[in-house]
């Protein structure tokens, strides 16, 4: 293939049509899979309520979605590479409509867990394979520009969660089961778009446009441990802004609004979804400046040092939360859009899917236990709406963890400023890693 290929046909002849359109069907499949990982925070108040679960009850539904993780996305990850991302992408996408199945019937709570732990297993997996079809069907420089508005597109996803007690006002009329019936609609239209996702690429396989499917070779466990010092920094940064990140907005956040800033359902549910309503529009812009400026240490950075800031806001004032969720929106845009193709720049091609697969792996890890610690600190802080000052604690706690992340990432920025880079501070050097490597 010659570099005048694949700058015209997006790296394997297929028509800008045919990209775009394989990218609208991996969006929706993304967008619907997170709409029911953020199911939970909705109804988070409605399950103290009407089921008397405990904070660290619901803490565990969203916990038992990362823990199997640590090993399964790994093990996925190996899959993709041996099988397609398109076949991984249509098995998966079918066991989380199973699990959001069974997390809608909820009843006892062990089946509501089960749902919950299936379709975690599934979605992280079904992440990855969906990400490396981006990358199949984008090369080059607009890798990162379309690896941005396919989060964008996952973000879609997630706002319509936090601001579904809105436009399905009448679904949560109901109780806590209908909002779950109605996020199992939703993977189900995931679970659609991954199967045509699947005939499209097989169909582009048999006429040419993307290369057959080869077995890799033979996995070496000294690949997990043997990447470049800046890989471990932006690993670092990866699991502990996730860690920070996703316990508190998707688990805890709604219902902390709720009883320590005084605010209804729906309020909370409209306050939080601020911050993916901003990555929606802002991940695209970040992910563009990043191909077209570079410096991608600096841009995480400032990124990250956003959400310290975040909690020492929400902890310490009374200023609008708009203001907070605002700034968390903008570190949720900048880090997601630059991580994982400057995640890429780190890795050479061959070790590309353990790279990722390992660091889905210690994300989901650091998530899970981050979930419980933060729900284990709010109920021995006894938290709740008759003494909101428990969540303090809580805050801290994130605080804390989002400091460490900021120490990895200026580790990251020093190392790829010194001679020893990768050229995560330079404009062009993906574009021109891409080329050599064509």
């Amino acid at each position: 293939m010659n570099d005048t290929t694949s700058e015209n046909s997006g790296g394997f002849g297929t028509s800008a049509l045919s990209r775009w359109g394989v990218l609208t069907l991996l969006s929706l499949a993304i967008a619907g899979c997170y709409y029911e990982y953020d199911a939970i925070a909705p109804i988070a108040n409605l399950l103290h309520v009407e089921r008397g679960f405990s904070q660290s009850q619901i803490g565990l539904l969203n916990a038992v979605f990362s823990l199997p993780n640590t090993i399964m996305v790994l093990l996925g990850g190996i899959l993709i590479d041996r099988l397609g991302p398109a076949r991984v992408a249509a098995w998966t996408s079918a066991f989380c409509l199973l699990g959001a199945g069974l997390t809608a019937v909820g009843s006892p709570y062990a089946v509501m867990v089960t749902g919950r732990m299936v379709f975690g297993i599934a979605e992280e997996t079904l992440f990855i394979a969906l990400l490396s079809g981006v990358a199949q069907w984008f090369s080059g420089p607009r890798a990162a520009l379309a690896m941005a508005m396919f989060f964008s597109c996952a973000r879609i996803g997630s706002y319509a969660a936090d601001t579904s007690p809105y436009w399905a006002h009448a679904v949560y009329q109901h109780g806590w089961q209908r909002p779950l019936w109605l996020g199992t609609l939703l993977t189900a239209v995931s679970f659609a778009a991954a199967q045509i996702y699947r005939l499209v690429d097989r169909s582009a396989r048999k006429t040419g446009y993307l290369p057959p499917v080869h077995r890799a070779k033979r996995l070496r466990w000294a690949d997990l441990v043997s990447f470049d010092l800046s890989f471990w920094y932006i690993l670092g940064l990866n699991v502990l802004f996730a860690a920070v990140f996703f316990p508190f907005r998707s688990t805890f956040a709604i219902e902390y609004f709720q009883d320590a800033k005084g605010l209804t359902l729906k309020q909370a549910g409209l306050a939080n979804s601020w911050v993916f309503f901003a990555a929606i529009f802002a991940t695209p812009i970040f992910g563009y400046l990043a191909d077209r400026f570079g410096h991608r240490a600096l841009m995480l950075v400032v990124g990250t040092l956003l959400m310290p800031l975040v909690f020492l806001i929400l902890g310490t004032t009374d200023w609008s939360l708009w203001i907070s969720t605002g700034l968390m929106g903008i570190s949720f845009s900048v880090v997601p859009a630059v991580i994982w193709p400057a995640t890429a720049m780190l890795v050479e091609p061959r070790r590309l899917g353990t790279a990722f697969g390992f660091t889905d792996m210690m994300l989901n890890l650091c998530v899970g236990v981050s979930n419980l610690v933060a729900g284990s600190i709010a109920d021995r802080a006894h938290a709740g709406p008759t003494h909101p000052a428990g969540f303090e604690a809580m805050l801290w706690y994130f605080g804390i963890l989002s400091s460490v992340a900021f120490v990895s990432v200026v580790l990251l920025w020093r190392r790829e400023s010194s001679p020893y880079g990768h050229g995560l501070e330079s404009v062009h050097a993906h574009a021109l890693a891409t080329a050599n490597d064509v």
